[in-house]
C-alpha cells in the first residue's frame, strides 16, 4: 500500500474498478443485473478501499453486494454463486506480497499486464478470473483511468446498495460449510481438543462460532491473536507458512496441555494445521494437508451410487502423491498452472463434462471444495480436517500417524521447497536463457541425475508428449522450467511474478523417508552448483533449509 500506479491505493482501486464496472456494462449487460459482491478483510483501508469499489458499480447502476463488516475471503466466491452475481471483488493482501507485517499489498489474481496489483476478482462462475477475461478487463481498466463524478464520495444508501449482504450470506456460507464437512463422515464425532489461531486476521470472526454452533466447544483460541488487528503486533510476517508464525499457539498449546493446533490465514482463505509428535511440534506442509484431506474424501467417496465420474486436481509446483493416490482410486487427476484462477475455471469445465469435483489443493496452503465455492477455502479446510481427525481418532490414528500410513503405502514423498533472491529482472533472464543455451537438454544430465522428462513452459517445450507440446496453457511473459529426474525426483524452477525471487520446488518418492531426503538435497545442489552459481553468481540463498519431514540441510560455503 504506497502512492504510486504500481501500488494498492485510493486511486489505483478507483481505476481497476472503473474498468471492471464499464466491462461489466457494456460486454455483460444481461448479467450485470445481477450485481457485484464486494467484500474486505481488517487490514489497514480495507473498508475504505471495497467502499470506493462500490462507488464505481453504482455509478453504473449495478447493484452491489456490500459486506460492510470484515469479512473471510471465501464467503465472496461463495456469495458470487449464492446471488448468481455477474462479479465479485474481495479487497485483501496476498500473502506473498508483503512489504513487512504492518503494510498491505495486494496481489491481483489474473495475467493483466497493465493492472495495479489490488484484490482478488471473481467472475459470476465463482471462480477468480482469468484469460481472455482479464486481458479485456484490462483494456477497460485503460480506458477509464480518470476518476468518474462521485468517485471519492463516501458510500451513501442508494437503490443499488445493498448494505447489509454479509449478514444475510455469512449464516448460508457457514451452514454450507457445516453440511459439506459433516457429510464427508456417515457419523460426526468429536474431533480432540485443540489451540485455535486466525494469526490477528478475519478467521477469529467466523470459525470459532461456527465450531460453538455446532457443539465443537473443546478449543482455545490463543488470546493475544483472535481478534483482527491490522498491525500483526505478535508475528513478523502474518503467514501460517514462515517459520515462527505458529510459535504462540504452539505456547498456548503447552500451556492447555493441547497437542492439535488449527490456524488461519489473516483473511482465512488458507488453513495450517500441526500437531505434537513425540514432545515436539511438527508443522504440517500444504501438501501433507492436501494428501490427508485427499484420503478423507476419497474414503467419503466409496459408496457414492450417482454414477458420476470424479475428478481431482493439484498445481504443478504440488506434491505428486496426489497423482498416485488418485490414480489407484481410479479417479481423474487434472494438473493446472499455479494459482487458484487455473484449478477454480477447470474444476467448472470438469464439472461441465459430467465429472464430480470433490477437492483441488496446492502446496501454498490452500485447499478448495467445489460444493462450497471455487477458490481456496480456509474455513471448509479446517471443518473437514477436523472431521477426518475425528474419524482418524476413532481408528486410532492421529493425523501425522496417518500421513505415515500414507506414505507406507504410497511411498515416502518430500519435498524441499526454497528460493533465490535475484538482484534485478535482468540476472534472473539472464538465468533461464543461460540454461535454455545450455547442454543439460540435448545430453539429459544435471549433476549425478538423468533427466528423463523436460518441460519449459515458457518456450512450450515438453519432452513427455508425443507432439513436444505442454498440455498446459504456455505462457511466454513467465519463465518456468519442470524437470524429471531419476531416483523419482522431480523439480519446478520458476520466477516469481511478484517477488524478486526464482523459486525452486524440488520433490522425491522413496521407498525411505532418507532415501527421499538424500534425494531432494542432492537434487538442490545439483540445481545450485549446476545453474545458479556460474550462470547467477549475485543471487543469494538460505544456507540453512528444512524438507518436508523436519531435516535440516546445510549448505556448506
Amino acid at each position: 500500500m504506497a502512492a504510486g500506479f504500481s501500488c494498492m491505493n485510493s486511486l489505483t482501486v478507483i481505476q481497476a474498478s472503473q474498468g471492471l464496472a464499464k466491462y461489466l456494462k457494456d460486454k455483460h449487460p444481461d448479467s450485470a443485473s445481477g450485481g457485484v459482491v464486494i467484500g474486505h478483510d481488517a487490514r489497514h483501508n480495507s473498508a475504505k478501499f471495497a467502499a470506493l469499489a462500490a462507488n464505481a458499480f453504482i455509478s453504473q447502476q449495478i447493484p452491489v453486494w456490500f459486506y460492510s463488516e470484515p469479512s473471510v475471503t471465501p464467503s465472496v466466491p461463495f456469495g458470487v454463486t449464492h446471488l448468481k452475481a455477474a462479479a465479485g471483488i474481495m479487497i485483501t493482501a496476498s500473502h506473498v506480497c508483503f512489504l513487512d507485517s504492518k503494510k498491505q499489498k495486494m496481489k491481483i489474481k489474473t495475467n493483466s499486464p497493465v493492472e495495479p496489483g489490488t484484490r482478488q476478482r471473481y467472475f459470476k462462475n465463482g471462480a477468480q478470473i482469468n484469460t481472455p477475461i482479464d486481458v479485456e478487463i484490462a483494456q477497460s481498466i485503460e480506458e477509464n483511468l480518470a476518476p468518474w463524478s462521485g468517485a471519492w464520495k463516501d458510500l451513501q444508501e442508494c437503490e443499488y446498495l445493498h448494505a447489509d449482504a454479509y449478514k444475510t450470506i455469512l449464516p448460508h456460507y457457514t451452514k454450507t460449510v457445516w453440511d459439506y464437512a459433516n457429510s464427508t463422515v456417515s457419523d460426526w464425532k468429536q474431533p480432540r481438543p485443540f489451540v485455535y489461531t486466525p494469526l490477528h486476521g478475519v478467521g477469529g470472526l467466523v470459525f470459532p462460532d461456527l465450531c460453538q454452533s455446532v457443539g465443537i466447544t473443546e478449543f482455545t483460541p490463543v488470546p493475544e491473536q483472535v481478534e483482527p488487528n491490522p498491525d500483526f503486533p505478535t508475528v513478523s510476517f502474518p503467514n501460517p507458512e514462515e517459520a515462527g508464525a505458529l510459535d504462540l499457539a504452539m505456547q498456548t498449546a503447552d500451556r492447555e496441555g493441547k497437542t492439535l493446533i488449527i490456524a488461519h490465514d489473516p483473511d482465512a482463505d488458507r488453513f495450517a494445521a500441526a500437531e505434537k509428535v513425540d514432545g515436539s511440534w511438527f508443522s504440517f506442509t500444504g501438501n501433507h494437508i492436501g494428501v490427508l484431506l485427499a484420503s478423507h474424501l476419497f474414503d467419503s467417496l466409496e459408496n457414492r451410487k450417482d454414477g458420476k465420474r470424479i475428478a481431482v486436481l493439484n498445481s504443478t509446483v504440488s506434491t505428486g502423491m496426489l497423482e498416485k493416490m488418485a490414480t489407484a482410486k481410479g479417479i481423474q487427476f487434472e494438473e493446472a498452472l499455479t494459482g487458484f484462477k487455473w484449478m477454480g475455471n477447470i474444476a467448472r469445465c470438469l464439472e461441465g463434462e459430467g465429472y464430480n469435483v470433490p477437492y483441488a489443493f496446492e502446496e501454498a496452503l490452500g485447499y478448495m471444495f467445489p460444493a462450497v465455492c471455487h477458490d481456496k477455502d480456509g474455513i471448509t479446510a479446517a471443518m473437514v480436517f477436523l472431521a477426518a481427525q475425528a474419524k482418524w481418532q476413532s481408528q486410532g490414528l492421529t493425523p501425522y500417524m496417518k500421513l505415515q500410513q500414507l506414505f507406507n503405502e504410497y511411498g515416502h514423498y518430500e519435498t524441499l521447497n526454497n528460493y533465490f533472491r535475484s538482484p534485478n529482472p535482468e540476472t534472473t533472464m539472464a538465468l533461464f536463457r543461460a540454461i535454455r543455451n545450455g547442454p543439460y537438454r540435448a545430453e539429459k544430465t544435471l549433476g549425478p541425475f538423468k533427466i528423463l522428462r523436460w518441460r519449459d513452459m515458457t518456450e512450450g517445450y515438453d519432452s513427455g508428449t508425443t507432439d513436444n507440446k505442454p498440455t498446459l496453457p504456455v505462457d511466454k511473459s513467465s519463465q518456468m522450467l519442470t524437470l524429471w529426474l531419476d531416483q523419482d525426483v522431480r523439480f519446478t524452477f520458476r520466477a516469481s511474478g511478484t517477488e524478486p525471487k526464482v523459486k525452486l520446488y524440488v520433490e522425491s518418492c522413496g521407498a525411505s523417508r532418507e532415501q527421499a531426503v538424500d534425494a531432494v538435497c542432492n537434487a538442490f545442489l545439483a540445481v545450485l552448483k549446476e545453474w545458479v552459481v556460474p550462470f547467477a553468481p549475485s543471487m543469494t540463498y538460505s544456507r540453512q533449509m528444512p524438507t518436508s519431514s523436519g531435516h535440516v540441510f546445510q549448505i556448506s560455503e
